[in-house]
C-alpha cells in the first residue's frame, strides 16, 4: 500500500508538561484509523500536527505530494455571514451541485432539516457542526481527518456517518483518522487503532473490540498495569462476548480468541440480584405515566410533543431511550422527574421513589464551584456501598478518575467532562433509587466511560439514560425505546438496530417524523437522501456471504496448521535439528501470508455487505 503522510520523531511540550515525546508513525493508504485516550492526553495535538495545522517542537511531517488532506477541527471555523448553502458549495449553482449524487447523498445525510438560506452564525452547535462536515465530505480528499465528528450527531446521524465512511473508497484506497469517544462508531468504520498515552502512540489492528482484546494481552503479558484497570478491560470483554450486533460480524477466529480470553469473566452484573435489592429499596410501583399527552409551545404551539403516552417503569428495568433531534428525550425526564405537568393524562410517583437526574449541561456544579472535587463528595456523604462494597469518597471519586492530586482541583478549574463525572458521583452519594441520565457520555474519553459503566453495573436502582451513544445503550440497559417525533414512544425488541429501520422506513414513506423541520427554503434537488450512491447488487451480496463462509473455513483450518507448527519448531529447537527448523520456518512464512490474505479478502467481503 502507497505511503500517503507521515510523523518523525514528533515531540511536542506544553510547560513543563510533555504532551508527545518523539513519535513517529504514518498512514498508508486503505487506512481507516481511529484514536483513542484520555481527554488530554494529545489526539487532537496529534491530528493537528498530521494535518500541518501546527508545527512540533521538533520532528517533522511529511507527505506525498499529491496528498489532499481534509481537516474537521472540533472549533467553529464556518463564516457566521455566510447561508448554509454558501458556506457548503460556495458559489457553485444550484443545478451544479445537485447534478452530483455524492453531493446529494451528503446533504441528505447530514443537512436535511437545516434552512438551506439561513445565516450560519444562526444556526445551532449541532448544526453549524453538521453543516462544517458536509463541507468538508463533498470536497475529494485522499485523507481525511476527523476530531470529534459524532458530537452532535444523533444515532441516525452516526449511523449516516459511518456507512460513508466505509463505501467512500475502495478497501485499498484513501486514509481517515478519526478521534471519537463513540466506541460503537470505531468498531464500525476503523481497521487499525491508535493509543495515544504517557506521550506516546500504541497502535493496534482492528477497531474498538480488537483494540481492547489486544490491550489485555499486552497488559497480562507485561505485568504494568494496575490490576483495577484490567478488571475495567475484562469487563468491556466480557460484554463484547454478549454478541451485541455492531460486533457479531467479526471473523469467528477473533471471537474465539477473545472467550478463551475472558472464559472465567464474570457478566458484567447479575440482573436477578440487582432486581431483587431494587424491589427491596423501591417497592412494587416505581413512576408510570399513563395517558400523557403534551402540548409544544411557541412556534409549534398546536402540535403534541407527547400523545396519549404510557410507560411503566418496573423496580430494577434499565431503560434505554433514543429519538431524533427535539422528539422530546429531554422533556420525558423532566415528566417522571416531576418538573413539568402534563397537559392531560397521569403521572404516578411511588411512595419510596428517590430521583435524580445528570442533566446536559450540569449547572447544578454551580452552587459548589468554589468548594474542591473532594469537599464537594464528602459533603455529600463521607461512605458510599456499590455492588455490595463498602467505598468511602475519596475511593469512588478515584474510581472515576480523579487522582489523589485532581481531588483537590476547584471544581471551577474542572474540564467539561470532569463535571459530568463530579455531578454523576455527586448524584449517586446521594443514594437515589431512580437514576435518569441525559446524554452522560458528553465530554468523557473511552477508559472513564468504561469506569462509569462499571459504577452503574453495580447500581442496583431504576436506571433511564437518554444517550446517541449506542454503544453505551446496549452496554448498560437491558431494553429501549424509541421517540420518533410523531409523539408516541414505542418499544425496541431489536434495539437501536430496530429504531434506524423504522426510521428508515419513516424517511422512505415521505413521513415528517423529526424534532425540527427543513422549512421548505432547502433546494429540492438536495433535500432527499433517495439519489444515494446505488450499492452492491443483491447477487453480489450472495457472493460475499458465500466468500465470508469459507474464508472463516480456510482461516480457522489455517489456526490449527499454524498451531503445530509452533509445536514442531519448539521440538526441533530443543532437539539442535536447526535444519529442520529452518524448513519448518519457510512453511511458517508461507502459512502467515496466506492468512494476510485471506483476511484481507475478508475485509472487502464484508465491505460489500456494510459489516
Amino acid at each position: 500500500m502507497a505511503h500517503l503522510l507521515g510523523g518523525e520523531n514528533l515531540t511536542v511540550s506544553f510547560a513543563t508538561r510533555t504532551i508527545l515525546d518523539g513519535v513517529t508513525l504514518g498512514l498508508e493508504d486503505g487506512d481507516r484509523i481511529g484514536m483513542v485516550g484520555r481527554n488530554g492526553d494529545g489526539k487532537s495535538t496529534l491530528m493537528r500536527l498530521l494535518a500541518l495545522r501546527s508545527t512540533p517542537d521538533s520532528g517533522r511531517v511529511t507527505k506525498r505530494g499529491d496528498v489532499n488532506v481534509g481537516y474537521l477541527d472540533q472549533s467553529d471555523v464556518l463564516d457566521g455571514d455566510l447561508t448554509v448553502g454558501a458556506a457548503i458549495v460556495g458559489d457553485q449553482a444550484d443545478h451544479e451541485w445537485a447534478a452530483n449524487p455524492k453531493i446529494r447523498e451528503i446533504m441528505g445525510g447530514l443537512v436535511a432539516d437545516v434552512d438551506w438560506h439561513a445565516n450560519v452564525h444562526a444556526l445551532s452547535g449541532g448544526q453549524k457542526r453538521r453543516v462544517a462536515l458536509a463541507k468538508l465530505l463533498i470536497e475529494d480528499h485522499d485523507v481525511i481527518m476527523l476530531d470529534e465528528p459524532t458530537n452532535h450527531l444523533d444515532v441516525e446521524g452516526v449511523a449516516w456517518l459511518s456507512r460513508h465512511l466505509k463505501t467512500r473508497w475502495r478497501a485499498n484506497q484513501g486514509a481517515f483518522l478519526v478521534v471519537t469517544h463513540d466506541r460503537w462508531f470505531l468498531d464500525e468504520v476503523c481497521n487499525r487503532t491508535w493509543e495515544v498515552h504517557d506521550a506516546i502512540v500504541d497502535p493496534f489492528d482492528g477497531g474498538y473490540a480488537a483494540y481492547v482484546l489486544a490491550r489485555a494481552e499486552r497488559d497480562r503479558t507485561a505485568s504494568v498495569v494496575e490490576s483495577k484497570r484490567q478488571q475495567l478491560v475484562k469487563k468491556e470483554l466480557a460484554w463484547l462476548r454478549r454478541g451485541a450486533p455492531a460486533r457479531t460480524s467479526k471473523p469467528k477466529f477473533r471471537i474465539e480468541a477473545a472467550n478463551e480470553l475472558i472464559a472465567d469473566v464474570p457478566d458484567p452484573r447479575d440482573s436477578v440480584a440487582l432486581s431483587k435489592m431494587a424491589t427491596a429499596r423501591l417497592g412494587k410501583d416505581v413512576l408510570d405515566l399513563e395517558g400523557v399527552s403534551l402540548d409544544f409551545k411557541g412556534d409549534d404551539a398546536g402540535r403534541k410533543l407527547f400523545d396519549d403516552v404510557t410507560l411503566r417503569l418496573a423496580p430494577g428495568q434499565r431503560l434505554g431511550l433514543v429519538g431524533v433531534n427535539g422528539a422530546g428525550k429531554s422533556t420525558l425526564l423532566r415528566l417522571l422527574n416531576g418538573e413539568i405537568t402534563p397537559s392531560s393524562g397521569k403521572v404516578k410517583r411511588g411512595k419510596t421513589v428517590v430521583t435524580a437526574v445528570l442533566s446536559q449541561d450540569v449547572k447544578e456544579l454551580d452552587d459548589v464551584s468554589d468548594l474542591r472535587v473532594i469537599e464537594v463528595i464528602e459533603r455529600e456523604k463521607r461512605s458510599f456501598s456499590v455492588g455490595g462494597k463498602e467505598f468511602t469518597a475519596g475511593q469512588l471519586v478515584e474510581q472515576l478518575g480523579f487522582t489523589k492530586e485532581k481531588q483537590w482541583t476547584p471544581v471551577t478549574d474542572l474540564s467539561g467532562g470532569e463535571r459530568r463525572r463530579l455531578q454523576l458521583l455527586r448524584l449517586l452519594v446521594g443514594e437515589p433509587n431512580v437514576l435518569m441520565l441525559d446524554e452522560p457520555t458528553n465530554d468523557l474519553d473511552t477508559d472513564t466511560l468504561a469506569a462509569v459503566e462499571d459504577v452503574l453495573d453495580g447500581w442496583p436502582g431504576t436506571l433511564v439514560v437518554v444517550s446517541h451513544d449506542r454503544y453505551l445503550l446496549e452496554r448498560v440497559t437491558d431494553s429501549q425505546m424509541a421517540l420518533l417525533g410523531d409523539g408516541k414512544l414505542r418499544g425496541l425488541p431489536g434495539g437501536v438496530d430496530q429504531y434506524l429501520e423504522l426510521r428508515e422506513a419513516a424517511l422512505a414513506s415521505g413521513a415528517v417524523t423529526g424534532g425540527a423541520s427543513s422549512g421548505s427554503a432547502r433546494p429540492t434537488a438536495g433535500s432527499g437522501s433517495s439519489a444515494a450512491a446505488s450499492g452492491p447488487s443483491e447477487a453480489e451480496k450472495r457472493e460475499a456471504r458465500k466468500d465470508l463462509n469459507r474464508i472463516d473455513r480456510q482461516l480457522g483450518k489455517i489456526a490449527q496448521q499454524e498451531e503445530k507448527l509452533h509445536v514442531q519448531m519448539a521440538a526441533k529447537s530443543q532437539s539442535g535439528d536447526f535444519d529442520a527448523l529452518g524448513e519448518l520456518n519457510t512453511k511458517l512464512q508461507e502459512l502467515l501470508d496466506e492468512k494476510e490474505g485471506l483476511e484481507l479478502e475478508w475485509l472487502e467481503a464484508a465491505e460489500i455487505l456494510g459489516e
